[in-house]
């Protein structure tokens, strides 16, 4: 286990949230969030970051999947910002372009330490089997807000709501890990000409 590690626990009257991750690990997942197709999304996230995660969650899904989402994204992001610590050393930005088919997402990443999403998709249907397809930015919107990093979003074509979804949390994936990455050239140095992010 590397030193860039974290474990948040969430408890509100909505949902009960246990994240852990390990920034430098293989891409292996535990998920249980009581709602399948966002186990899917973080799995593809772990596999294609490079990233150890695992997730718990207990929330009021019997109102709907809105809290457990969005409360999994807080908690996703207080994790990786605890374990990124003071950020000396990562490549701080990262980028990912990822096709299924005919769908075709970017996202770009930058670990600023300034909360922003710019989030450009439209699904072609509401649902993808239960899942309610407008909860993917109520995630994101909660990772990027306490994870404190600078998120862009975009599907560029797409005619299939599962494989745009797939696209988008792939190439999530990718471009965390490109920019949580360590660059040896930079060694402990903090990316940034202000000397903190």
């Amino acid at each position: 286990m590397s030193e860039r590690q974290a474990k948040i626990e969430r408890n509100t009257n909505e949902t009960r949230i246990v994240v852990e991750v390990e920034l430098d690990g293989s891409g292996r997942a535990s998920l249980a969030t009581g709602i399948p197709f966002l186990d899917h999304m973080l799995d593809q996230v772990a596999r294609h970051g490079m990233i150890d995660l695992t997730v718990r969650a207990e929330g009021d899904l019997h109102i709907d999947a809105h809290h457990t989402v969005e409360d999994v994204g807080i908690t996703f992001g207080q994790a990786l910002a605890q374990a990124l610590g003071d950020k000396r050393g990562i490549r701080r930005y990262g980028h990912a372009y990822v096709p299924l088919d005919e769908a075709l997402s970017r996202v770009v990443l930058d670990c600023s330490g300034r909360p922003g999403l710019e989030f450009h998709v439209e699904f072609p249907r509401a649902r993808v089997g239960d899942f309610d397809v407008d909860l993917s930015i109520e995630f994101f919107r909660g990772f990027a807000n306490h994870a404190l990093v600078t998120l862009h979003i975009d599907t560029l074509r797409g005619r299939n709501t599962h494989h745009i979804m797939e696209t988008v949390f792939k190439a999530f994936g990718r471009a965390l890990r490109m920019a949580i990455e360590t660059d040896p050239r930079l060694g402990s140095t903090v990316p940034s000409t202000k000397g903190s992010l």
